[in-house]
């Protein structure tokens, strides 16, 4: 019961069985859901918005000290050249898997027309939109979206964040700091403190996981039905087919062809993997997909700060490169439309090259919708999937983060600089355990001679399967 995977197991069956009854039980006589169905509604909503509020600080603080920590690389550029090229190499490997198995297994074609409604989405994705959405429009990226209500006239407001436009600004602003130099390293200092304790706050999000988890899939079952989650049983084999063809055969294949161990790999990202999977956030799974790259992948930090902030807003193989190929092709085929090379074609480009779009948040929505926009085709097809999108949001960011570390072990493998040791060590000790962290900051906090020395005790240990006395040790010797 202490084992984080056996909770969010255990938590999936929970949430399975709970939405089932709220589903049996239907709404009151008012038509309003029952205290079970809301109950449920409520715990997954607030799980999602925990997540979103520690968003915009964290990839305002991970993007700025990634940027500033490149100064502490040498070959910088070849190292950000070659991990944007990696991101697209692995996005063109993953698109074209979903545009075949949508050709030949036809997930649209056995959907029934009676059980999905089309629906229009809130919100579009444009390439026009996309490339607006660049600009800030303010600090913080933040808008503000209202509605009137036609029988009181009552005006209501909601505010909402564009990561994208807030990746601009932290982009521009590590810039700047790294241009600036020895002026800017109060700022610099502040930021990192910063980063540190977003991530402790986010570790405490992340261990009430398995709560949010049988809110938001209870919630699914109850809102949507077993009739609607049904019909598309065929759509979210076929997607899953697809998320497994690259997480189990592509990854392992890229992993092997470069030298490194499969099995390393898997024991070593797992711990991210689960994570993504429940939390459906690669921003909210950062902070550990980054402790596992360094810790257990051997990728140096100082590369691994730049490299998984980066892909965990715009590398997406999941959510920007499989599903909507799968989707795309579903919604052409539920509507009888035939796609032809040239929208083939399309489906490529705007994976390969728009994947920023979905900024690392839940849902894949925007990405979508920039496709069928692009493609031309009908808008209220995404309606038809809401029902399984919890779904395969898990699947999709699982695959996501999966990416996200596999990169920057690649590259630093293809230049050298990954440690060997550190990658094929046993795996030792917690995935949300922070000591060995806040062992080598104390040794950096050292003079130089001394630091060394209590780094190359941290490793050994960690080597030996003893990484946590070995920094405990650490960390009492510099306090």
């Amino acid at each position: 019961m202490t084992s984080f995977g056996w909770q969010i197991l255990a938590a999936l069956v929970i949430g399975l069985v709970l939405g089932g009854i709220a589903m049996s039980v239907g709404p009151d006589a008012a038509d309003n859901p029952n205290g079970l169905h809301a109950t449920l509604a409520t715990i997954g909503s607030s799980y999602v918005s925990l997540l979103r509020a520690a968003v915009i600080p964290l990839v305002f603080t991970a993007i700025v000290s990634s940027i500033v920590g490149l100064r502490k690389v040498t070959n910088a550029a070849r190292l950000a050249g070659q991990t944007l090229l990696w991101f697209a190499i692995t996005a063109l490997i993953a698109v074209t898997i979903g545009i075949v198995l949508g050709i030949t297994l036809q997930p649209g074609a056995s959907a029934s027309q009676t059980a999905l409604t089309p629906e229009a989405p809130d919100s579009v994705g444009t390439w026009w939109n996309f490339l607006t959405g660049l600009v800030p429009a303010n600090f913080l990226g933040l808008g503000i979206s209202g509605s009137v209500d036609a029988a009181s006239g009552a005006l209501s407001a909601s505010p909402s964040f564009n990561v994208l436009q807030v990746i601009v600004i932290s982009a521009a602003v590590g810039i700047a700091a790294l241009k600036i130099g020895e002026k800017a390293e109060p700022f610099i200092a502040l930021t990192e403190s910063a980063l540190a304790i977003i991530q402790k706050v986010l570790w405490w999000i992340i261990r009430v996981a398995p709560i949010g988890t049988i809110g938001l899939i209870g919630n699914a079952v109850a809102e949507y039905g077993w009739n609607q989650m049904g019909t598309l049983t065929w759509f979210v084999g076929v997607l899953y087919l697809g998320l497994a063809i690259v997480l189990f055969v592509v990854y392992p294949i890229l992993v092997k062809t470069h030298g490194l161990s499969v099995k390393q790999y898997f024991s070593g990202v797992w711990p991210a993997v689960q994570l993504g999977f429940v939390s459906r956030s690669s921003i909210g799974t950062l902070p550990l997909t980054q402790r596992v790259t360094e810790r257990n992948l051997g990728v140096p930090r100082g590369y691994a700060s730049f490299a998984v902030p980066l892909g965990a807003t715009t590398k997406m193989d999941g959510c920007a490169a499989i599903y909507p190929a799968v989707a795309a092709i579903f919604i052409a085929q539920f509507f009888g439309i035939d796609l032809t090379i040239v929208q083939y074609l399309l489906i490529v480009i705007v994976s390969v090259v728009g994947s920023a779009a979905t900024a690392g948040t839940t849902g894949a929505t925007v990405m979508l919708t920039l496709t069928l926009s692009t493609l031309g085709l009908p808008l209220e097809g995404v309606g038809l999937l809401l029902a399984v999108d919890p779904i395969i949001d898990m699947g999709r960011t699982a695959v996501n983060v999966a990416g996200q570390a596999l990169v920057p072990a690649l590259v630093a493998k293809r230049e050298g600089i990954i440690d060997l040791d550190l990658y094929n060590a046993p795996r030792q000790g917690l995935a949300f355990d922070n000591r060995d962290v806040e062992a080598e900051r104390a040794a950096d906090a050292a003079d130089t001679t001394d630091a060394t020395a209590a780094t190359d005790a941290i490793d050994d240990g960690i080597r030996t399967g003893d990484g946590i006395p070995a920094a405990d040790e650490a960390v009492s010797r510099w306090r």
